[in-house]
């Protein structure tokens, strides 16, 4: 008899040889088996003891979340019909089954007893720490409701889970369905060879002849910043921003879905007695209330919003003096942004791809952390689910392994826009035997065309230590239980310190130096050009930081003080708020909401401001090495042993001070983005 390849946990996930029709029968099967375990474990005759209670409970969730995130994980990143109708035939009874362990009494009742009992304090930090969180998860989860609010409370779960993935497939939906066929290149003039050799191969691969383009990153990102046809860029803008909106394909329309998700989340933090869903929302986060995230917002917007008028008045006054643009569009942001950076430090972001070739840029990223790790990075052999798909392994000073990692670089159709890290597998110590954490890093870059490796732009390199950063996190974790080890238990504003820290190495002379080699002749980076790119650094900084700021604002108020039911939309809100933060004003028909896949989609609701949150975090950590010597090793071991071993074992702020010896300030930041002098 062929096992069931979800149901296979003896090694890495079996993606080449998962089908569609496994994962209806997988589901089913570990949900009867952990609904089995919960009765045996609430019996009278089960002690309330980590070795006999909690730990075989986490056991059992653990196969079942495994299982379900290869399907999930599949869903993202190698989407298609069949898939996609085995995804959501399950996905009721997955959220059912969540919503149902969080609500149980017995189990609530059963963690109170081994808080309150004398093994606690025997236990383990991480052990305590998961106790501690399951039983705030608990309360979070409606154990303490009445049976009506219950009920009310799971069929609230099922319906946003159904939601938030029609959002983001809505979304994958529209961005395939627009692309525009070129055939005259004089329509393309400024460019680049690369982006119109790819745009042809895209053609080709239709059976046409000519330039293809699409709403895909790779494809749309060049449009927006080298076509010098302001027609086209208006073309391309306006078809990105009413992605997934009223004024595209009905069938795709994410409007109805955003007030249904507002509404439905607010009625489930009201049905635990927060005044919104912020409120409840932050309850495990480091800021601890919706006022203190918007304290934090609102004074980094005060910092920041000079310095974005100035970058803004500047692009203008240069759009109409040397470009003829007499009225500065939001389609003309990028174009003209791109050549003010190349006219005032002489280079172009076309110029600096040509010296990041991908397999120099990853043997330099690795050997980074190796010399700050101690660590090794090295290729290995998996199953994928995709050809372009590699695979590596991860190994200490003392050869023993460590963890492994998926590296899916490049955009596809079938594959959901963005860059992210996912656990496949997170380390734990069962019965003596240590199982190695293995993580999915996954990004959406252009993929080569024949036979020439992938050249990134310098912000491709920084996503991709920012990835990496993440996955670092997850995979040197020396936590050996579940419920803390790796990312698990680490606050969500936390959660993005050690990869925003990865991204200030991008910038390092000792660590770019040797991870370049221009496409043509193999020649390193000259000094002289990452000057120019160092000096650019805090180009339209200002900017860039309102913009942030604008988006976490709007999640907040959204999540926090605006009322779902009342007349005013998500979009007049939205506009309140550019009206105060944003320095750029893109026309009416903008729908940046109906494809604001973090907040919708993803699990930054009421959390987008930990972007920010963290970025002190990051930033002052880094201050450290900057200190130090920015490949200081012993400082490395530092940060590996404080903050990336320990994961969620203890509070993130116990672990940046033990860290940095102090509180975060943030200093680092605002010097970091040029706000103030060094």
């Amino acid at each position: 008899m062929t096992v069931n390849p979800l149901l296979d946990f003896s090694g890495l996930p079996r993606f080449t040889s998962v089908r569609p029709e496994h994962v209806g029968p997988a589901i089913d099967q570990l949900l009867a088996e952990n609904r089995a375990l919960i009765v045996r474990l609430t019996a009278e005759g089960t002690a309330a003891s980590w070795n006999e209670f909690a730990e075989p409970l986490e056991n059992a969730n653990e196969r079942l979340w495994r299982a379900w995130g290869a399907v999930a994980h599949l869903h993202a990143v190698d989407d298609n019909a069949a898939i996609r109708d085995a995804y959501h035939a399950s996905l009721p009874k997955v959220t059912h089954f969540r919503t149902e362990l969080a609500q149980n009494l017995d189990l609530y009742e059963k963690f109170k007893l081994l808080r309150a009992s004398s093994d606690f304090e025997g236990l383990s930090q991480a052990q305590r720490r998961i106790v501690e969180n399951s039983l705030r998860d608990y309360r979070l989860g409606g154990a303490e409701l009445a049976p009506r609010e219950k009920r009310r409370f799971a069929e609230i779960q099922e319906e946003l889970a159904t939601l938030e993935a029609k959002f983001s497939e809505n979304l994958l939906d529209a961005t395939n369905a627009f692309s525009l066929l070129i055939t005259d290149r004089g329509e393309l003039l400024g460019m680049p060879e690369d982006v119109l050799e790819a745009a042809k191969e895209a053609a080709h691969e239709d059976g046409q002849e000519g330039w293809k383009f699409t709403l895909q990153a790779p494809s749309y990102g060049p449009v927006m910043q080298y076509a010098e046809n302001r027609g086209l860029r208006e073309k391309f803008y306006r078809a990105h921003v009413t992605r997934a909106s009223e004024l595209g394909k009905p069938e795709f329309d994410n409007t109805s879905i955003i007030v249904r998700e507002l509404r439905l989340r607010k009625e489930k933090a009201r049905l635990l007695d927060y005044k919104s869903f912020a409120e409840f929302s932050l309850v495990p986060k480091m800021a601890g209330s919706p006022d203190a995230a918007l304290d934090f917002l609102n004074d980094l917007a005060g910092r920041a919003l000079p310095h974005a008028r100035r970058d803004y008045a500047e692009l203008e006054e240069f759009s109409h003096t040397e470009l003829g643009i007499h009225e500065l569009q939001a389609w003309d942001i990028a174009f003209a942004s791109d050549k003010l950076r190349t006219k005032r430090y002489a280079f172009s972001d076309q110029e600096l791809k040509q010296y990041f070739p991908e397999p120099k840029v990853l043997e330099g990223m690795f050997r980074l952390v190796e010399a700050l790790y101690g660590i090794r990075v090295l290729p290995d052999a998996a199953e994928t689910w995709h050809p372009q798909v590699r695979f590596f392994r991860i190994i200490d000073s003392d050869e023993s392994l460590i963890g492994q990692f998926y590296l899916d670089l490049y955009s596809r159709e079938t594959k959901r826009g963005g860059a992210w890290m996912d656990e496949a597998i997170t380390r734990q110590r069962f019965r003596g035997a240590l199982r190695t954490p293995v993580a999915h890093l996954i990004c959406n870059f252009p993929a080569p065309v024949g036979n020439k490796s992938a050249l990134f732009t310098h912000d491709e390199v920084m996503t991709l230590f920012h990835e990496f950063g993440h996955g670092l996190h997850h995979l040197l974790s020396r936590v050996d239980d579940l419920g803390v080890s790796g990312i698990r238990g680490v606050e969500w504003d936390a959660v993005e310190l050690p990869s925003q820290f990865m991204e200030n190495f991008c910038w390092e002379w000792n660590v770019l130096a040797g991870m370049t080699a221009q496409a043509e002749s193999g020649e390193a980076l000259p000094r002289s050009l990452f000057d120019k790119m160092l000096a650019a650094k805090n180009f339209q900084s200002g900017m860039q930081t309102v913009r942030q700021i604008e988006f976490a604002l709007v999640d907040m108020h959204l999540h926090h003080d605006y009322d779902p039911a009342e007349a005013k939309t998500p979009l007049q809100l939205l506009h309140e708020i550019r009206a105060k933060v944003a320095v750029v004003m893109p026309p009416e028909y903008n729908r940046f909401l109906n494809n604001f896949s973090h907040v919708f989609s993803g699990d930054y609701a009421a959390g987008y401001y930990s972007y920010k949150w963290a970025e002190v975090l990051s930033a002052d950590a880094y201050s450290l090495f900057e200190q130090n010597g920015v490949l200081d090793s012993g400082t490395g071991a530092r940060f590996r042993d404080e903050i990336l071993a320990v994961g969620g074992s203890r509070p993130a702020l116990e672990s940046f001070k033990a860290f940095r010896g102090r509180e975060p300030r943030i200093d680092a930041l605002l010097r970091h983005n040029g706000m103030i002098a060094p």
